[in-house]
């Protein structure tokens, strides 16, 4: 979080992970690489405007892989639903994958070129002493974030 004069407390993180179903990857093979986006169906979603292109890293490095998405939605529940009908390659938060990740119905791919986990923070204006509700809101919501964002992390298959 840039410097912003307020205070965060950390609760967990978060992957762009890109993933698909065992189907579609049995019949069009997985991504080795982010260019390999480029051959494959792509399903996009974005709330205002369609990107072309997801970012990576590798080797430290920050890159994309440009593709032409071949359905492009406003939610990602219906990308999901998409992916799990075997269209193609999905991109989204891990914990949005998570029980499909764990239940085979997702297979995750590019792992190995995924950008730094994002982290997850409650974030509020510095004051002398916190108001009562914000206390009390922070000491029950950080603990069940915490807890909830541990066992919605996905383990790598890398």
């Amino acid at each position: 979080m840039p410097d912003s004069g307020l205070v965060a407390t950390r609760v967990g993180e978060v992957r762009h992970v890109v993933c698909a179903a065992p189907a579609y990857l049995a019949t069009h093979g997985a991504p080795a690489t982010p260019d390999d986006l480029a051959r494959h169906r792509v399903i996009s979603f974005e709330s205002v405007s369609v990107g072309s292109a997801w970012p990576f890293r590798q080797d430290g490095v920050a890159r994309t892989g440009a593709f032409r998405s071949r359905l492009s939605v406003n939610t990602v529940d219906a990308a999901l639903d998409a992916g799990r009908a075997g269209a193609g390659l999905v991109r989204a938060l891990s914990y949005q994958v998570n029980e499909d990740v764990r239940a085979g119905r997702l297979q995750l791919v590019l792992e190995d070129f995924e950008a730094a986990p994002r982290p997850v923070q409650l974030v509020y204006a510095p004051q002398g002493r916190l108001p009562l509700k914000l206390r009390a809101f922070i000491d029950f919501a950080v603990p069940r974030l915490r807890e909830r964002l541990s066992r919605a992390a996905l383990p790598s298959s890398a």
